[in-house]
């Protein structure tokens, strides 16, 4: 428990949970160039170097999120979207702050992540920003243009 929010691996054959998973790839290919959409399918979340979780407030769905393996120091945060009705109320906050202890015992000491720069975005980077997370080079298969921005921080 994260505050009010109740945080578990996530159930991907759920209708709830894949209705947000879609609600997100939708406005990825709405907002972002088709070059720069990197938002995981559900199918893609159920790789094994995946490892998915939900944010839940009582039974509703309040945000999701995972986090993938690089290699064995490093994670990268993917498909980090809180349902709408849960859009800053702190539960991608809470997520996040999962995602962290996730990483810190796993013995990861940097995480990574890619997100866009247009207007859609900001809330996405202001959470980052305020949690630590600095603007840094393309990594992975990440290229660097005028849309996408990857961020990265040190885990102590």
């Amino acid at each position: 428990m994260i505050g009010t929010y109740r945080i578990e691996k996530g159930d991907l054959g759920d209708a709830e949970v894949r209705a947000l998973l879609q609600l997100h790839l939708d406005e990825m290919h709405q907002w972002s160039p088709p070059e720069s959409v990197h938002a995981m399918p559900a199918e893609r979340l159920a790789h094994p170097d995946v490892t998915f979780f939900v944010a839940w407030d009582g039974d509703v769905l309040a945000a999701v999120g995972a986090i993938k393996e690089l290699d064995r120091n490093r994670g990268e945060l993917k498909s980090m979207r809180a349902s709408p009705a849960y859009r800053g109320k702190g539960a991608g906050k809470a997520l996040l702050h999962h995602l962290f202890d996730v990483a810190r015992e796993r013995g990861y000491r940097w995480i990574g992540l890619e997100t866009g720069t247009p207007e859609a975005f900001q809330p996405a980077r202001q959470l980052y920003l305020s949690h630590g997370f600095a603007q840094c080079e393309p990594f992975g298969d990440y290229v660097a243009d005028d849309f996408s921005v990857c961020m990265e921080m040190e885990l102590a």
